[in-house]
């Protein structure tokens, strides 16, 4: 004999139940986003939780039961799995997007005390910029800048390998390094 289900899948509309066997026979749909719709599906037409876990894989059914307490909550935004565990994310999208904003600009010699950013120069700029981000680590400042393509060696902006320039009577002039290119390899 089951026990009574706690909180029991609501009814489905037409389109949810359209879009659920749309996705359940998806080829292309994450592994995850078929198994829940396979198990809502099999909870819609009657089964239990433990007999619609045994057809997506699962040995119990206590997580068809919180699939279908999500779906009752949140309808087919149920599908998309949580976190998946481990801290949370401490700095999202905007944040990300103000470390690469800092980046971009040009620094300024009275102000940030440098002509060129480093990583350290960046995080002190972070940190004390009124909109800034107070407890930032350089470690973090590279994840967001590597993962937007940035790297520190070919985007120097101090100066181009093999180029240079010097202070002649003449005026300033661009020394280039014939071997520069052989040297860097």
């Amino acid at each position: 004999m089951t026990r009574r289900q706690k909180d029991p899948l609501r009814p489905l509309t037409e389109e949810e139940r359209a879009l659920l066997e749309q996705i359940s026979r998806a080829q292309s749909e994450p592994a995850s986003h078929v198994a829940r719709a396979r198990a809502l599906l099999s909870v819609a037409d009657g089964s239990t939780y433990t007999e619609a876990a045994e057809l997506v894989g699962r040995c119990c059914g206590d997580v068809v039961s919180q699939w279908v307490a999500k779906f009752n909550a949140e309808g087919l935004a149920a599908l998309e799995p949580g976190h998946g565990g481990g801290p949370a994310v401490t700095y999202g999208v905007a944040e990300q997007e103000r470390v690469l904003a800092e980046a971009r600009r040009t620094p300024d010699r009275e102000r940030d005390g440098t002509a060129t950013w480093s990583l350290m120069t960046l995080r002190r700029a972070l940190r004390e910029a009124e909109d800034g981000l107070p407890n930032i680590s350089t470690y973090t400042i590279w994840l967001v800048l590597r993962e937007a393509g940035w790297s520190w060696q070919k985007d120097a902006s101090w100066c181009e390998t093999g180029k240079v320039k010097r202070k002649r009577k003449e005026g300033v002039v661009e020394v280039t390094d014939p071997d520069a290119t052989p040297k860097k390899t």
